[in-house]
Parts: structure tokens; sequence; C-alpha cells
């Protein structure tokens, strides 16, 4: 094991970053693909992590800075 966290991982430079090609395919479909299916976990994942960091349970959306505080 090279890193224990994010913390320890090197990020890559934009010197060190391959070349990469996008192409942009016209289309008459309906916007959908590999992105979208991961935004619906994300307020689970962020909530879990502040219960995680301060131990307060966030129930509702948007987060307020109030709700932050540890209990």
């Amino acid at each position: 094991m090279e890193q224990g966290n994010f913390n320890d991982y090197p990020v890559l430079r934009m010197d060190a970053m391959p070349a990469v090609e996008v192409y942009i395919v016209a289309s008459t479909e309906d916007p959908g693909g590999v992105g979208e299916p991961g935004t619906a976990p994300i307020a689970a994942a962020v909530t879990n992590a502040i219960y995680a960091a301060t131990g307060k349970r966030i129930r509702r959306l948007p987060v307020r800075p109030e709700e932050l505080k540890a209990t």
C-alpha cells in the first residue's frame, strides 16, 4: 500500500496529464448517460460524512450551517 488516505495521494498535475480527446456526438436522444446516475446518492454520502465528522444526523436539504454543529 502506497497511500493511507486522500492526504497521502499525489494529485496529478497538469504537466503530467496525458492528452485527452473529447468528441461531442450529435443526437436527438434525451440527455442521459454515465454521469447522471451518480447524482442521486450524493446527498446521502455527504450527510453520512457529516454524521461521521460531527455526530449530527442531517435529515433534510439544504444543509444549514447551524445543523453542522456537533451535539
